[in-house]
């Protein structure tokens, strides 16, 4: 059985509260002060008392009211200095504070909701920019370090020419890679700041996608691997330089894992709102858990091949289709192979 949240009263509420026992405190110590002050009659007088009615009765009235007010006071502020309290905390970067939601005032436990969930939202935050840090700073140090060792032995005189060229080709290499690295890094950077897609123009998507195969011509070639394309004849507004980029790392993921002699299929279909891309291959496949992160930056399911990657091509893809107001799923199995299916928004002008 569920069990209902008790309702929260209003601050007003308890402060109306207060100033009405205030009031009827009063009241009553001045009706019993005045029916005894009656009853007596002159009684006051002859014992000579040094304090009159009026007086007696306002310092009564003052002390039972000041009384009221700080035992309530105190408790209906004090979830406020605790709020204050934490707030020092969280400025200071503590992010670990919790506030207690349980109390009965409505805008206190509403304000102490809110302060939790920011603190876990800021929280997620740091979390993920020391992630990033510290990913950036190791994917940095990988090919720098290649570089210097490289480079220290090049420095030998006694070096033959072949290793001098190997030398020199893994210098060229690392380069490259800290050079892709960075390119990707300030794009997605900025495609995180971007709510909408410039720059947009109508083009020939099937086009597109043989063009992108064309490039990855060096990789997948050598591996022997089969094309199986069913691509329909069809034009996409959008912007034609960010989804090359999408076609050139699903695709080159699936050059990649796909051992030689597998077979890479791509199909491109149209349809009355969507359109849709599938990219599937029969390479190594993905486990559940690692096909839950691909899209995540910096992670690599394989980190035996780390050096061909840096781990932020997915996450590209997956910003660019969700700027272009798409979609993009994966459906994989270890040994049996991967499939990306994409979805773009249409209406489709089909040739």
């Amino acid at each position: 059985m569920r069990m209902r949240r008790p309702k929260n009263r209003g601050l007003w509420w308890y402060f109306v509260s207060l100033v009405f026992v205030i009031i009827l405190s009063f009241l009553l110590l001045l009706s019993i002060l005045a029916y005894l002050y009656i009853s007596l009659g002159n009684d006051l007088v002859q014992h000579r008392n040094p304090f009159p009615p009026i007086l007696t009765i306002i310092l009564f009235s003052l002390i039972l009211g000041t009384t009221i007010t700080l035992t309530v006071g105190r408790k209906v502020l004090a979830p406020i200095a605790d709020l204050i309290k934490a707030a020092k905390e969280v400025s200071k970067g503590n992010f670990e504070i919790h506030l207690d939601e349980s109390h009965r005032v409505g805008e206190i436990s509403d304000v102490a909701h809110h302060f939790n969930i920011m603190v876990q939202e800021l929280r997620s935050i740091e979390t993920l920019r020391n992630d990033f840090v510290v990913n950036v700073s190791h994917e940095f140090k990988t090919p720098l370090a290649a570089i210097e060792g490289y480079a220290t032995l090049l420095q030998d005189d006694s070096l033959s020419k072949e290793e001098h060229d190997e030398y020199t080709g893994m210098i060229i290499d690392s380069a490259r890679q800290l050079t892709t690295l960075s390119g990707n890094i300030l794009k997605i950077s900025k495609l995180e700041n971007q709510e909408l897609l410039t720059e947009q123009t109508e083009y020939r998507l099937d086009e597109q996608l043989r063009q992108a195969l064309l490039l990855l011509e060096p990789a997948w070639g050598p591996k022997q691997l089969s094309l199986n394309l069913d691509l329909e004849e069809l034009r996409y507004y959008g912007n034609e330089e960010l989804m090359m980029q999408v076609w050139l790392n699903v695709l080159g993921n699936a050059v990649k894992f796909t051992p030689e002699g597998g077979e890479i299929s791509v199909s491109l279909r149209p349809g009355p709102s969507w359109i849709t891309a599938v990219i599937s291959d029969t390479g190594i496949g993905m486990a559940p858990k690692v096909r839950k992160h691909i899209f995540e930056k910096f992670y690599q399911g394989d980190p035996a091949r780390s050096a061909e990657g840096n781990g932020l091509g997915l996450p590209l893809v997956s910003r660019i289709i969700s700027l272009s107001g798409g979609t993009v799923e994966v459906s994989s199995e270890p040994g049996v192979g991967s499939a990306f299916t994409i979805k773009l928004p249409g209406p489709v002008n089909v040739k």
